[in-house]
């Protein structure tokens, strides 16, 4: 008997054992919902002997069954939902949606979001030409954890590719100046617009370089603001007390709008105090040069940050059961 009817046969033995025991489980509501026994992705792998492109399929739409017609799902079916994406992936690294699929889903909190982005770089691994991936990848380190350079960097790699959405380099500039390097946003910016030929990108260039020379008055002005606070003992009540005795930081207040801007298209912007945040704006733009998050999302990556501050706390536990308590968890 040759080795390719020894596979067959082991294939169809191994389908056949599992939908007998399959049939002998007990129902329960975890069944519509598409959980139940999943495979460690490595030994699925070395079981499949030359089906791993039918085995892949298979927990593909079990996965698919997990999510079903809901508009969301809870933690502990999310995460079953990545544990068969990596089964899937690993099987046949080829796929592309489940990739990104496992991403949105992937999000109730840090651990399944670092999961997703794991799996992400899976895909870019195996299909390095498709800018969605890096997307995908770069949007869930900045809207999720907040890793602003690290989320640049994906996304000028999805720049690159064939396909991308030319509004990236704004974003990509943008979450450059986050991490307080304006200055390489604005090279960053220079450069793109220095290469690029159609009229509407160059627009939408130069209208990104115009918010960067906004933000660096802004900050011009919080640097006088801060040393008034010093010279005053009180904060400014409105942006013009800088430029007024007897606490005066500057000669004149910049620009409200951008320096380039013809007098025919001026606004009459000025300078003020945001009621809400406290910051200084321009009318101009009615917003500081940055990643804009809900106030939601804003508590939510705080939240997030200050339980991984405490859970690297908990990690200087040394304790034999500590010790013990880690590694079990350490097993899938």
């Amino acid at each position: 008997m040759s080795k390719r009817w020894i596979q067959v046969g082991l294939f169809v033995a191994s389908v056949g054992c599992a939908g007998w025991a399959h049939d002998r489980l007990p129902i329960s509501p975890e069944a519509g919902s598409g959980q139940g026994f999943l495979p460690n992705p490595e030994h699925a792998r070395a079981l499949a002997v030359g089906f791993d492109a039918i085995l892949a399929d298979y927990h593909w739409l079990r996965a698919v069954q997990v999510v079903g017609s809901a508009p969301s799902v809870d933690p502990e079916r999310a995460e079953h939902l990545g544990r068969l994406v990596d089964v899937v992936t690993t099987l046949n690294p080829h796929v592309d949606h489940p990739y990104r699929f496992a991403a949105i889903w992937l999000t109730h909190d840090e651990d399944q979001v670092r999961e997703g982005i794991r799996l992400l770089r899976r895909g870019t691994q195996h299909h390095p030409e498709d800018w969605r991936n890096y997307f995908y990848l770069g949007f869930e380190q900045f809207f999720y954890l907040g890793e602003y350079e690290l989320a640049a960097e994906s996304l000028e790699k999805a720049m690159a590719r064939d396909g991308a959405p030319p509004y990236l380099a704004r974003l990509v500039a943008r979450l450059k100046a986050q991490s307080g390097d304006i200055d390489v946003a604005e090279v960053f910016l220079r450069e793109m617009l220095r290469n690029t030929v159609d009229p509407e990108d160059r627009a939408r260039l130069q209208i990104a370089l115009d918010e960067i020379e906004l933000e660096y008055k802004a900050r011009l002005l919080d640097r006088a603001r801060a040393a008034y606070r010093v010279a005053a003992g009180r904060d400014i009540r409105s942006v013009e007390e800088l430029i007024r005795p007897p606490h005066r930081m500057l000669e004149k207040l910049p620009s409200p709008e951008p320096d380039a801007i013809p007098v025919a298209l001026a606004r009459g912007s000025r300078w003020k105090i945001d009621p809400r945040t406290r910051r200084i704006v321009t009318s101009y733009l009615g917003r500081r040069y940055e990643v804009h998050l809900s106030p939601s999302d804003r508590a939510r990556l705080a939240q997030w940050k200050e339980s991984k501050r405490g859970g690297r706390a908990a990690d200087t536990d040394t304790t034999p059961d500590a010790s013990a308590n880690r590694d079990a968890g350490g097993v899938r």
